[in-house]
């Protein structure tokens, strides 16, 4: 049984398997959460046939005009239409990888997408990716792409709730009351009425990322460790001074205050979803 979930979660590397090249075998640090550390074939195939993690989800594409539309009625400049001495500065846009257009404020564009994308408008599969260095503002809507769910943490400063899960108690509390009512619909219904892991997506209380937007977002590993950092960020350097963990050598190492004073973005769902179906057995 454990065998045939795991088979049809496999991907496959199209490489000679009498090649030589230990690299395209090794693990790589954007296989994080997408593909299983530990399940693989021993011999000529190891490394080269992966399996996918728990949570890790394949895209079945959407179509990009639309977004192009919305895009141009948003001040965005058509390729055709760019006259580059009069904008030098402006930022690059393209859909699918086809350079569509250029929009002097990008910032504002790219949190514009983003809100639709988390109020359900545009598909939860799309892919915001802005380059900031590069000027350039990346949108995948294409079918093929790996992706992982993740918690979003709010950013916004004038919310309430900023920096803070935007999942809260009182959902969790809805989802477990309306489990008897899940289990008693058919995928489709639940989509319809946003009920359940659906409803949570639609809501924008949880993201699909994939391997290129994870670059650009800041990820905590826990709300835990969300909760170090804020009072860390209210108190300063002395705030985690004395607690390292010496009474109990079992206890996870904390993440050291230095490397905490950041402005997450997403959080982990588990930091075990990295593991595939039989590594998790």
């Amino acid at each position: 049984f454990a065998s045939t979930l795991s088979h049809l979660r496999r991907t496959n590397t199209p490489i000679g398997r009498d090649g030589k090249i230990a690299k395209p075998r090794q693990l790589h640090n954007t296989h994080w959460g997408l593909v299983c550390p530990a399940e693989t074939p021993e011999g000529q195939a190891c490394g080269l046939v992966k399996n996918l993690a728990l949570m890790c989800y394949i895209t079945v594409g959407t179509p990009g005009q639309p977004i192009v539309d919305f895009m141009m009625q948003r001040q965005m400049e058509l390729l055709e239409e760019y006259e580059p001495l009069s904008n030098p500065n402006a930022t690059k846009i393209f859909v699918n990888g086809v350079w569509v257009g250029v929009h002097s404020q990008p910032a504002i564009l790219t949190a514009t997408v983003m809100s639709l994308r988390r109020k359900g408008l545009i598909s939860y599969e799309v892919s915001l990716v802005r380059d900031i260095r590069d000027r350039e503002f990346k949108i995948f809507t294409d079918a093929g792409r790996v992706c992982r769910p993740l918690f979003v943490v709010e950013s916004n400063p004038r919310d309430p709730n900023f920096g803070n899960l935007v999942l809260t108690k009182h959902d969790v509390q809805e989802l477990d009351q309306n489990r008897e009512l899940i289990s008693s619909m058919d995928a489709q219904e639940r989509e319809d009425q946003a009920i359940g892991w659906q409803g949570l997506v639609k809501n924008g209380k949880v993201e699909y990322v994939d391997a290129e937007e994870e670059e650009t977002i800041m990820i905590v590993m826990t709300p835990e460790d969300l909760e170090i950092s804020k009072h860390y960020s209210t108190y300063g350097d002395d705030a985690l001074a004395g607690d390292d963990n010496k009474d109990d050598p079992n206890k996870r190492m904390k993440v050291r205050p230095k490397a905490i004073r950041q402005a997450w973005t997403h959080c982990e769902i588990h930091p075990s979803m990295i593991l595939g179906i039989c590594a998790s057995i």
